[in-house]
């Protein structure tokens, strides 16, 4: 009987607590394959790696630039623009970090983002590869340039593998 009442207690006293579970990270998108988590929209945000308007939820609004940004890499992956200078990169880098007081600001947002610097450089250097892609394929100097892009960007999503997991909590 004795068992019983503690059986019963500890039961008792495990449903009472309330655990509080911590979400450290989670899937917002798929996209042709291509994993997006919270913490790659979070870096996207915090280095400035893509800019977003600003809206009521700047998460969806960057999670839209990272999913058309991963539909235009895998356009740009299928036609192999050259590969950017390694000047360009270098000086890509430089930029993201001179947006923070010092060098510590920018590895604490590293490291808050759970990426590295490599992370960095190889998004730089996508980011150049879809740049020479769009001067390529829609000449700079057109007036509708934005328009036609946005044409494009919406037949990409139409046709691409797109699945949206983001719900704003």
């Amino acid at each position: 009987m004795t068992r019983f009442f503690t059986t019963a207690g500890c039961f008792a006293i495990a449903l009472t607590c309330v655990v509080h579970a911590e979400t450290i990270d989670r899937v917002v998108a798929v996209v042709a394959g291509q994993v997006i988590m919270l913490s790659d929209v979070t870096a996207a945000r915090e280095l400035g790696l893509d800019s977003a308007e600003a809206g009521p939820d700047p998460v969806r609004a960057m999670l839209s630039r990272l999913i058309d940004r991963d539909l235009m890499l895998a356009e740009v992956d299928r036609y192999a623009p050259p590969e950017p200078d390694t000047d360009a990169i270098d000086r890509g880098l430089a930029a993201i970090r001179d947006r923070f007081p010092s060098r510590a600001a920018y590895d604490a947002v590293l490291t808050r983002c759970g990426i590295d610097e490599k992370h960095v450089r190889e998004t730089i250097r996508q980011n150049l590869r879809i740049d020479a892609y769009l001067a390529q394929r829609f000449t700079p100097a057109d007036p509708r340039r934005q328009a036609l892009i946005s044409e494009w960007l919406s037949g990409l999503r139409r046709r691409g593998d797109v699945v949206d997991l983001y719900a704003n909590p």
